[in-house]
């Protein structure tokens, strides 16, 4: 029997069918398409691999996807379900206060709730991270769950190590990052004009910064690459996950050169349209969970 129930919002960027495999309580964010003057609002819900290439297709095609934050009466909505589930201990995933303050929201609609229902018990985590990271840590709940560990132990957990997840991000067109707010106008002029590639990374206050700058692409490939020599990784959690937004051929290109230097293969996995919104199409990254904070 499960000491308490695991609930994410979709900036995790899970499949369907792990949600489904482990019972998760699911919020999707809503993402929207403008294609001509026509503006058309999605679900973040893909149940297959061919709606990711799709979707970033059309970004490449020139139509813009915007997302926004889920607003007090969804994240209700989502918990007063749970509540009627049964639900009475929870722990929810959001994403990094740095990118967006949805945290705020749920931990408010956590209170609203248990005026009419005040056994819900639900600690909210503001992830320090999003896409890869925020699943890494969902993953980390679903473990310590099945080990029977307490509700107050895994968020303690799940706490104390989401700043050691480390980033290593490459983004094709960094306009994409800039029209969102996530990198500054000027970073992202400077890299667009000298075919330069910053690598970008999750500070310790969770926002994305950059850290690194390497000119072409392939060459930003093997400095991130070369990044994981730095670190000594967490023997509890050890998988390293590499995520890319339709950019297979640099996906495989990262996992090959990881391989080659340190014997490990890392996880292929690809990133959902809300955070493929401000990263857009090509982008590679990836991640890993090490004993050490992070560098800034």
């Amino acid at each position: 029997m499960k000491n308490f129930d695991i609930s994410t919002d979709s900036t995790c960027d899970l499949y369907a069918k792990e949600i489904e495999e482990n019972g998760l309580f699911f919020l999707p964010l809503t993402y929207t398409l403008s294609d001509k003057g026509v503006i058309t609002e999605y679900k973040d819900e893909f149940t297959d691999y061919q709606e990711y290439v799709d979707y970033y297709n059309k970004l490449r095609s020139g139509i813009l996807s915007r997302t926004s934050m889920n607003n007090p009466s969804i994240h209700e909505a989502h918990f007063l379900e749970m509540a009627k589930a049964g639900v009475k201990d929870a722990i929810h995933f959001t994403i990094s206060y740095g990118l967006c303050r949805t945290v705020d929201v749920a931990r408010e609609a956590v209170k609203t709730i248990q005026k009419d229902y005040p056994d819900f018990n639900c600690l909210c985590v503001e992830c320090s991270t999003t896409t890869l990271g925020q699943g890494f840590l969902v993953r980390i709940a679903i473990d310590m769950q099945k080990k029977g560990k307490t509700l107050q132990e895994t968020y303690d957990y799940v706490e104390s190590v989401k700043r050691h997840i480390q980033h290593f991000i490459i983004a094709d067109d960094l306009m994409y990052l800039k029209r969102g707010g996530r990198l500054s106008a000027a970073s992202a002029a400077i890299g667009t004009m000298l075919n330069v590639k910053p690598i970008i990374i999750f500070n310790k206050e969770g926002k994305l910064t950059t850290y690194k700058k390497v000119r072409g692409a392939k060459h930003a490939i093997n400095a991130i690459a070369d990044e994981y020599a730095h670190y000594t990784i967490n023997k509890d959690y050890p998988t390293v996950y590499i995520g890319h937004t339709d950019n297979t051929e640099y996906a495989e290109l990262l996992q090959k050169l990881l391989k080659e230097k340190y014997g490990i293969t890392p996880v292929i996995r690809m990133i959902g349209p809300v955070i493929g919104s401000h990263l857009g199409p090509n982008a590679v990254a990836y991640i890993f969970l090490s004993n050490e904070e992070r560098p800034l």
